[in-house]
């Protein structure tokens, strides 16, 4: 695993930040932490993944607020994950000894210290001796709201007016200003822990003694262990799953069901740039490719959860203009998600504005209900019919898409350029119909198929005549134009066109030479296709997954897997990707995305099956 790796931005900006990739994840199913390669948590939200940052210098290295632990020496440092788990661990190489930092969120089969919303930091020396620093800087409501820090007896207690927080160590705890000092000695063999709680109502501070960590660690190490045994991969790519299925489930929000598009906010797809969103919530079409991916993997529990959240939360017939679904959620249901710019951080790496809220839940985005749909009849048939009243709530999606198919919307891509009549958002209602059909024939559900053949039909004719370009031998980005968007890729895995047709084979090969580099696929040309904002981004990693799986179907098999084995060499040294990556190889958007962990999980599983 490698360590700190140097940031390619030049700047003042730039040597503040660690590079979005220099991070692994930790999480107890309710929030998460980052911490970088230099032992610092520089992203938490407490007690949720959507509520204010308790530390946030990622966005802002002065004013985010940071939870330092390191070696009070120069370090070489390196991260890994403790063996089939979500338990981080750093590890400092200094001249005089080896010592490391074990980060973790404990978390057990049954229940969740709910109310605490513990992080544990356990530091051990484990070669020679190592002096270690701490300093606990947390800047509440993304760095707005002050802060009083009182000492408990040895417990500090960070008091903001809507949150407090408890510090314990098994080291001496100095309050300076604001902030927590520690500076400590270890010897091999010797052990320091510091825990961080939520405090405040009935939940009063209490020391983590190291006992009580040694037990939450091993409790924390064989939930993950256990869940991960259920996997059914065997295939070549076994570690790289895996990691990708450990990261999704850390996305998952175990009180509702729900998985958000990443735990972050505004991490930036182009440094300087404005493409910069909040993507804390549930997309309908993140989630349900999310429940595909682990369905594949056998992870049935995840897919229900995500089921009883669209039952309870996704309401059909909700009387909206733009029809019955809205394209996010909040991870509690909530449909407000009103967008605004937090003015007083400067962003990663100066890439202002900090956004929280996505204005592009009020988007109209057709492609929502084939990805929704399609999960529903996988989890029909992989894991347990749905009920009869599921079955009531997808008639009424099938009706609506057969009466609104043909309107022009935002698409998959949310672009702010204005609505086009986009052949992704075409394929995805055809999905919509198609597995709707399936589902009515396979179990004799009440359904009125006669209609919804006919729409299926005619959208289908609609694409392959409206959505095909004689001048570009491709399928196109949307009607009336003849740019290319990688979102067609999608046509030959929904089963939409056999994956050997000429007119696919050709739409593969244009692909290739206008939007492929190296193994990296970009989504489209925004100087071809204005889509209303500022500034370039880098390739889409969904979209060089989505490439290498259309290959495989294709029967370009050694091109797929040679293409896949590069894309695996721009994971970052946990096996994690953001949502993007940069013309220089570095990760680039919100990290880790589920969309882009899924589509590995995807397209190993398909280039597994055709390789034997």
């Amino acid at each position: 695993m490698s360590g700190t790796a140097p940031n390619d931005q030049d700047g003042p900006a730039a040597a503040r930040y660690l590079p979005i990739a220099e991070h692994g994840l930790i999480g107890d199913l309710r929030s998460v932490a980052l911490v970088g390669t230099d032992g610092t948590i520089d992203w938490y939200c407490c007690p949720s993944f959507d509520s204010p940052s308790v530390f946030a210098a990622i966005l802002d290295a002065e004013r985010g607020g940071a939870f330092e632990l390191a070696a009070a020496v120069p370090a070489r440092t390196k991260q890994f994950y403790f063996p089939d788990t979500n338990v981080l661990i750093t590890r400092f190489f200094t001249e005089d000894g080896v010592g490391e930092v074990q980060d973790f969120m404990p978390v057990d089969g049954n229940s969740v210290e709910i109310e605490r919303h513990r992080l544990i930091r356990r530091v051990l020396c484990v070669r020679g001796s190592i002096p270690f620093r701490a300093r606990v800087a947390p800047r509440f409501a993304y760095g707005s709201q002050p802060h009083t820090v009182r000492m408990v007896g040895d417990v500090a207690v960070f008091d903001s007016s809507k949150l407090s927080l408890g510090l314990t160590a098994t080291v001496p705890l100095e309050p300076d200003g604001a902030d927590v000092r520690a500076e400590f000695k270890l010897a091999e063999g010797e052990t320091a822990v510091f825990a961080l709680d939520q405090v405040g109502g009935e939940v009063s501070p209490r020391r983590c003694a190291m006992t009580e960590a040694e037990e939450q660690f091993n409790t924390t190490v064989a939930y993950w262990r256990h869940w991960l045994s259920s996997s059914k991969y065997r295939g070549r790519w076994r570690e790289m799953v895996h990691r990708s299925a450990l990261t999704l489930k850390l996305l998952t929000y175990a009180p509702t069901g729900a998985i958000v598009a990443a735990p972050t906010t505004s991490l930036p797809e182009q440094i300087g740039g404005e493409r910069n969103w909040d993507y804390r919530y549930v997309w309908v079409r993140d989630a349900a490719f999310c429940v595909y991916a682990l369905l594949r993997l056998g992870f049935t529990g995840e897919a229900e959860a995500f089921m009883n959240f669209v039952m309870r939360h996704i309401s059909p017939g909700d009387g909206k203009p733009s029809g019955p679904l809205q394209i996010m959620y909040g991870i509690d249901g909530r449909t407000d998600l009103t967008e605004r710019d937090l003015d007083h951080l400067e962003g990663h790496q100066g890439s202002a504005p900090v956004r929280i809220g996505n204005a592009a839940a009020e988007q109209l985005q057709l492609d929502i209900y084939g990805a929704l749909i399609d999960s529903i009849y996988l989890y029909d048939k992989w894991a347990k019919p749905i009920s009869s009243d599921q079955w009531d709530d997808v008639c009424a999606l099938v009706d609506w898409v057969c009466e609104h198919w043909d309107q022009p919307d935002e698409g998959i891509w949310e672009t702010r350029g204005g609505r086009k009549k986009f052949l992704y958002s075409r394929l995805m209602c055809w999905v919509a119909i198609e597995r709707a059909i399936r589902m009515a024939t396979r179990r004799g559900l009440p359904a009125d198929i006669v209609r919804w053949r006919d729409s299926r039909d005619t959208i289908y004719r609609r694409i392959m005549s409206h959505g095909w370009s004689d001048a570009r031998q491709a399928f196109v980005q949307h009607e009336e134009d003849d740019v290319l968007d990688a979102a067609v890729l999608m046509m030959p895995l929904t089963k939409f066109i056999a994956p050997t047709d000429p007119k696919w084979l050709s739409t593969l090969d244009a692909l290739t030479q206008e939007l492929v580099s190296d193994s990296l696929v970009y989504r489209y040309d925004p100087l071809a296709s204005p889509d209303g904002l500022r500034g370039d981004e880098g390739t889409f990693s969904i979209c060089s997954f989505w490439y290498v799986e259309a290959m495989v179907h294709a029967g370009r098999v050694d091109e797929a897997r040679l293409a896949f084995e590069k894309m695996l060499t721009y994971a970052n040294h946990l096996g994690l990707y953001a949502e993007e990556i940069s013309h220089t190889g570095e990760q680039q958007g919100n990290f880790p995305q589920a969309f882009t962990h899924l589509a590995l999980i995807s397209a190993a599983f398909n280039l597994d099956k055709a390789l034997g």
